[in-house]
């Protein structure tokens, strides 16, 4: 014997009926023997409240109401049956709208809707629509007749919540199923007392009538047929990668009811528990999926974590003081105040010093529970033994489910990890010793990412979102997203990742979408934006959507977006960039960076300061790292010139070369920007600083390569002329460098905590003689690496290598995330 539901989503139209009865004759065209409970329609039970409501307040506008309904259910057996099967029905029907019109024009003359009367009012809904696909099921074939289950289930009379009477339940459900084999069309939600009363069951009570009526009957299984697919890991409308589970626990089922899951409602459980009646959510527009199967069997097999759910709004009360430690009774005092006055707590938590007692509630009862408790310890509180209780809003609880924790250690640790890295602050903790659910209470604004955070950390997700905020689209910031286009197959197949871009922004325009940009059209999106650029307005767009796995990306040079580092850093987002200015800035504000960084557990990324798409940051930190100790740092850190000494040669004037290197575009627009150092000296600072060294721009040492009148010309075209009147100076130092075997580099160095930079002549033992072209060297000279120093060698500038230096650092902070 099976025992079917069918919601009120499933029968909310002609057609939708017409594809239940499918299913229906596919189970009785197998031979399966079964029983159906019916909701009513959708949305015909708040329709009802609602006119027993108006007519109760004088308000004839109930009618209105009333003949709507009356009109859809016609219309719906008009639309569904023909011939005999229609004038049977029909009467029928016509006579429960004049008893239910009769029944609310005494609610309007009386001017009162007492709970019983509104029990009778509702039960029309689930009577019209049993009786109805009664009917339809035999005009389609199959033996059914219809019951109304006010037959055989018995109730107190707490009407709007009954109590069923199960042994009364059972021994006439077991009668009439035994004298009627036929498939019974059952009325879901309703029941009657030992005097006929009509009463309803409360919420889930439709599911709840299949429960009653499966365990009465030993049922083999009990199917809930609705809208979705099953139990999902999570709430679809939160986490967009929730699937559904194939199985779970009773005690995993209940759990997840328990904190919000809306597809099953904990007295659902109970009876089909007490009989160990496995329970299967189905899906009616999806008849074919197998859905989630609820039994008393685990599968130690499966994952540890089954699910998540939560409770979107919650307070959090405390009661703690001195006075309570050691003190028999606290808690008892406590829950009995609250218990006293209908409060219902949803989660507890408390310290071994028993200094404090943390419970939530349903906020609307925040301020009533405060008033019980203080009254109840008013006493303590007048003398000081316990302090005022404490009310927090604004907040949500988390539950993370399932019955293989206890088995796997470490799932609370996973859990605070990866809340932690995505600034996620937990509030308060509870979990039973079963291990069966590991409860935490979050600010309400963080609930959908620490959700979202969850469902990838314990392995629920196929891939990794990651959200990249990126600011800048010049020639670094378009190569980067054609990197990430070209690379996203790879990363979601080979690594379980799945870059969005979505936050977009340049000088002009800025864009956003929390489905990621699509990478292959990003410039005509960005250009048809309708909203300017503004990082401020960007930066609090992305707090605001608050995602998980927020990456923010600075591509431009400027000094503008620098100034939000640390609002953003201090918003728990990590950083990549490879704008120079933030670390080598004053040495102040550097350490307050990595200060904010260590203290909100992000990362602060900006390897491609120094040499671009070379490990260069990387290597000094894992050399320092592992306790090797740095004699000296030497390095060619320009490009630029490095291209124009290794060009320098006999019969190639100075000039001439440097000319050259502007028409590649090789220099800034104005050479000397390159030829001063400025940026040698800001590279250098930083790879000072990462060895430790306090040290400030004015402590790095620059032996002017230009001389003075090429440095004070009063323009670009001005500079070229003098530079070429310095063509003899420069071959006169080459050519004393040529007769020794050596030659020119222009050369920034470490050594013995001093840093400067300056043009040198070197022989070729030494690593930088054999350099060519623009390529960028340094060598690191330590203890471990003194004979033969560690050389990291390569383009240290351009917009490929610098792109993929920053792609490597978002996948970096990734991996930690």
């Amino acid at each position: 014997m099976k025992v079917l539901k069918f919601g009120g989503s499933s029968v909310g139209t002609p057609e939708r009926i017409r594809g239940l009865v499918e299913i229906l004759k596919r189970y009785y065209l197998q031979g399966e023997k079964f029983a159906v409970v019916f909701s009513a329609f959708s949305g015909v039970t708040d329709s009802l409240l609602q006119m027993g409501a108006k007519a109760a307040e004088g308000d004839a506008s109930y009618l209105d109401l009333f003949e709507a309904m009356r009109a859809r259910h016609l219309e719906a057996a008009q639309e569904l049956l023909r011939g005999d099967y229609l004038q049977q029905a029909l009467p029928e029907l016509e006579n429960n709208h004049e008893v239910l019109k009769s029944l609310l024009y005494g609610i309007f003359l009386v001017r009162e809707a007492s709970p019983r009367t509104m029990d009778y009012v509702i039960s029309f809904g689930e009577r019209n629509s049993a009786f109805l696909l009664s009917h339809v099921m035999r005009q389609a074939g199959i033996h059914a007749a219809y019951l109304d289950a006010r037959k055989i289930i018995k109730t107190d009379s707490r009407f709007g919540s009954a109590q069923v009477d199960f042994e009364t339940t059972n021994e006439k459900a077991i009668e009439y199923f035994t004298q009627n084999p036929e498939i019974q069309s059952v009325t879901g939600f309703i029941g009657s007392t030992k005097g006929g009363l009509t009463t309803t069951l409360g919420r889930g009570g439709s599911d709840y009538t299949a429960a009653i009526i499966g365990a009465a009957l030993d049922a083999s299984i009990i199917e809930i047929w609705t809208d979705v697919d099953g139990v999902l890991t999570a709430d679809p409308r939160k986490v967009k990668k929730a699937f559904t589970l194939p199985s779970m626990t009773y005690a995993e089922a209940m759990e997840m009811s328990h904190f919000g899951a809306k597809v099953i409602y904990p007295p659902t459980l109970q009876p089909a528990l007490v009989k160990r009646i496995p329970l299967a959510i189905k899906n009616t527009f999806n008849p074919d999926f197998p859905g989630t199967l609820v039994s008393d069997k685990s599968d130690p097999g499966s994952l540890p974590v089954k699910g998540l759910s939560s409770i979107s709004e919650v307070a959090l009360l405390t009661l703690q003081g001195s006075g309570m430690f050691g003190v028999p009774g606290i808690a008892g005092r406590l829950f009995n105040a609250l218990a006293g006055g209908g409060i219902s707590v949803i989660l507890i938590t408390q310290g071994s010093s028993e200094h404090s007692i943390t419970f939530a509630i349903q906020p609307q009862s925040a301020r009533k529970a405060q008033k019980l408790v203080e009254k109840e310890f008013s006493l303590e509180i007048q003398r000081g033994w316990t302090d005022a209780v404490k009310v927090e809003t604004g907040l949500s609880v988390l539950a993370v489910i399932g019955e293989n924790m206890r088995f796997r250690p470490g799932i609370a640790g996973q859990l605070f990890q990866a809340l932690g890295k995505n600034g996620v602050n937990v509030v308060a903790i509870a979990q039973g010793s079963s291990e069966l659910n590991i409860s935490i209470v979050v600010n309400k604004d963080d609930e959908s990412k620490a959700l979202n955070t969850l469902h990838e950390a314990f392995f629920l997700s196929d891939t990794q979102d990651i959200h990249l905020y990126i600011v800048g689209t010049g020639l670094i910031g378009s190569t980067l997203l054609e990197q990430i286009r070209q690379q996203a197959d790879y990363l979601r197949e080979r690594r379980a990742m799945e870059i969005k871009v979505v936050g977009l922004a340049n000088s002009r325009k800025m864009t956003f979408n929390p489905e990621g940009i699509p990478l292959d059209r990003w410039r005509d999106v960005l250009a048809s934006s309708e909203q300017h650029s503004d990082i401020g307005a960007f930066i609090q767009h992305m707090k605001t959507l608050n995602l998980a796995n927020t990456i923010f990306v600075d591509n431009t040079s400027g000094a503008q977006v620098v100034g939000h580092y640390e609002t953003v850093l201090d918003s728990s987002i990590s950083i990549s960039t490879p704008n120079k200015i933030a670390v080598s800035s004053s040495f102040l504000q550097y350490q307050r960076l990595k200060a904010i960084a260590a203290k909100r557990g992000v990362l602060f990324e900006y390897e491609t300061n120094v040499g671009a798409g070379l490990p260069v940051i990387s290597v000094l930190r894992d050399l320092i790292d592992s306790g090797d100790r740095i004699l000296r740092i030497e390095g060619v850190l320009s490009g630029t010139l490095s291209f124009i000494f290794n060009t320098f040669r006999e019969g190639k004037p100075f000039s001439s070369i440097v000319r050259e290197a502007m028409e590649r575009g090789y220099t800034e627009p104005d050479p000397r920007d390159d030829l001063n150092c400025m940026d040698v000296r800001r590279k250098l600072l930083i790879l000072a600083r990462e060895r430790g060294l306090a040290l400030d721009a004015e402590d790095v040492e620059i032996r002017p390569l230009l001389p003075e009148a090429c440095r004070n010309a009063k323009s670009v075209e001005a500079f070229l002329v003098e530079l070429a009147k310095a063509d003899d100076w420069f071959e006169a130092q080459r050519a004393d460098a040529a007769r020794e075997g050596k030659a020119l580099r222009m050369i920034a160095k470490l050594d013995q905590g001093k840093a400067s930079i300056g043009l040198e002549a070197v022989d070729s033992t030494h690593p930088f003689f054999g350099l060519s072209g623009s390529d960028n060297m340094i060598v690191f000279t330590t203890e471990r690496y003194k004979e033969r120093p560690l050389v990291v060698r390569g383009p240290g500038a351009g917009a490929e290598v610098t792109a993929a230096g920053v792609f490597a650092e978002i996948i970096k902070i990734a991996n930690f995330l």
